[in-house]
This record gives structure tokens, C-alpha cells and sequence, in this order.
């Protein structure tokens, strides 16, 4: 079955997982694997299968070899993809059957919309951690010429139009090489943060309360709310509560609670790092 849907595969050393994403992508005639110069077997699993691979290098001064969101907007730029959609996918998720069926009825028709979210399943421990994700949904289908990344790790979908949402699942195994892996992965993440955290607050303007819910330019009101979340005592056991209680993670089980935790770790790794970088900053 073809489409006129393109894919994007971001990867490095992706080996693990690679084969199983391209199996369920594989419905598409025009599949590309942006590559960040793995040094396992990803490119040659990626050739095999017959997908386009496009590698760049660009550093290793960050955790995944660079400014995030910089590499990904030139692979928006610069690929050449066969269609005007882009179903954007990571090599540790999954495309459903339902949700490729809905995507492909969803543009048969004209639409206003320049991107779709679609609903994420994070699997850990065996289990689909439906209460405890902070959100669910993920920009994934795009028009690449309407979209931008921002954010130096972690990076965010920013669209220049409306965004519609699809039904269907995309399954993420997050977990999938393991608990050490997402450990180190996530304390290199916590250092980029708050490289981040410290950044934002040197480019823009002071932090304020009442901007946080009442600022109108989108971009300035989500700084002010990031600040405000910053900058709540005891934040990563606010985070915990928030998880495993206001979104009702406890009903998640064992997986649940492992992963608020693992998730407040996280955050309390950002809280060092960024005291610890404001502290040499104040030198």
C-alpha cells in the first residue's frame, strides 16, 4: 500500500529499534531516516529496507551531538521529500493500523490545517502509562514548510497555521534498551535543560506572575509560565504529585509510580544543574 504521506525517522544508533519503526511505516513509498552519524548499524538497516538516508554532523558539545532544534528545522528545509505531508516519527515509536487508516482518509479530502497531533502510548513495564504521561499528544503530521522547531533539547513543534488532531495511536517504547539507557540519556537531557532554563531567563525579559496567564503573545506567555514552574519550591516533588496524583498515575500501577519517579529525579537533576550554572555565572 502506498500513500502520499512521507516519513521522517530521526536517529542515532537507533540499531535496537530501527527495524520494527520502519515496519510499521513501511505502508509509505517515500520513507527518509535522518541520520546524526550513528556508529552501530542503524544507516545499513535503514539502506536495506530500501528508505532514504540523509546524515549530518553537527558536533558532540551536546547530547545528541548538537543544537536540537537547529539540526531537525535543516532536515525540514533541506530533505526532499516526494509529498507535501510529513508524518514526523522517532525510531523507538510505532504507527497503529488505525491510526495510518484515519490519516490517510483525513487527507483525501482539503484541509485548513498545516499539522495534526496525534495520541501517544508510552509503554513501560508491560503497561501503557495512560494517566501518568504529562501530555499525551504530540505534533506529528505536518506540512514541513509551515513548521519550525524551537528549544536547544527537548525541542518543540512551533506552526505557522492551525493544527487539527487525528484519532489513532502512536506507540512509544521508551524504555525499550532499557532502564540504564533512559537514566544516562535523561541526566545528559537534565544538563541541557538547564543550560536552556538559564538562557531564556539571560535573553528575555523579567519573570512575571501575572504575564503567565494574561500575557498574549504565545511565545512570551510560555516563558513566563515555564518560569513559574521553575521556580516552585520542592518543584521535583511537585512534579511527583502532579503525576502519580493530579493525573491520576497511581491508577497506572507499579509502571505508575516508577515513572513519576523516575520522572522527579529528572527534574530535581535540572534543579542542581541550574543552581550549580547560576552559581558560576554569579562569579
Amino acid at each position: 500500500m502506498s500513500s502520499n504521506i512521507s516519513i521522517l525517522i530521526l536517529t542515532k544508533n537507533e540499531e535496537h529499534d530501527i527495524s520494527g519503526c520502519l515496519d510499521s511505516v513501511s505502508w509509505s513509498d517515500d520513507i527518509h531516516v535522518y541520520d546524526s552519524m550513528s556508529a552501530d548499524s542503524t544507516v545499513e538497516i535503514a539502506k536495506q529496507f530500501g528508505a532514504v538516508v540523509t546524515q549530518r554532523e553537527y558536533g558532540d558539545e551536546l547530547a545528541f551531538g548538537g543544537d536540537e532544534a537547529a539540526h531537525r528545522n535543516w532536515g525540514l528545509k533541506n530533505i526532499k521529500f516526494k509529498y507535501e505531508w510529513v508524518f514526523i516519527i522517532d525510531a523507538d515509536e510505532r504507527m497503529t493500523p488505525y491510526l495510518i487508516k484515519n490519516i490517510q482518509l483525513l487527507l483525501a479530502s482539503p484541509t485548513k490545517h498545516v499539522a495534526f497531533s496525534v495520541q501517544r502510548r508510552d509503554f513501560f513495564m508491560g503497561v501503557w502509562l495512560k494517566h501518568v504521561q504529562t501530555s499525551p499528544f504530540y505534533m506529528r503530521l505536518v506540512r514541513p514548510e509551515k513548521m519550525h522547531y524551537e528549544r536547544l533539547i527537548n525541542p518543540v513543534l512551533i506552526a505557522d497555521g492551525t493544527v487539527g488532531q487525528v484519532d489513532g495511536f502512536l506507540d512509544h517504547y521508551p524504555f525499550s534498551k532499557g532502564v540504564d539507557y533512559w537514566v544516562e540519556r535523561h541526566n545528559s537531557y537534565s544538563k541541557f535543560e538547564a543550560q536552556q532554563i538559564v538562557a531564556n531567563r539571560k535573553n528575555n525579559t523579567p519573570f512575571s506572575l501575572v504575564k503567565a496567564f494574561i500575557e498574549k503573545d504565545f511565545h512570551r506567555k510560555r516563558f513566563h509560565q515555564k518560569e513559574l514552574f521553575y521556580r516552585l519550591p520542592f518543584r521535583p516533588f511537585v512534579k511527583f504529585l502532579i503525576l502519580y496524583f493530579g493525573k491520576k498515575g497511581f491508577l497506572d500501577g507499579r509502571a505508575g509510580f516508577t515513572y513519576a519517579i523516575l520522572q522527579s529525579i529528572y527534574e530535581y537533576f535540572i534543579v542542581l544543574k541550574t543552581h550549580e550554572l547560576e552559581q558560576k555565572e554569579n562569579k
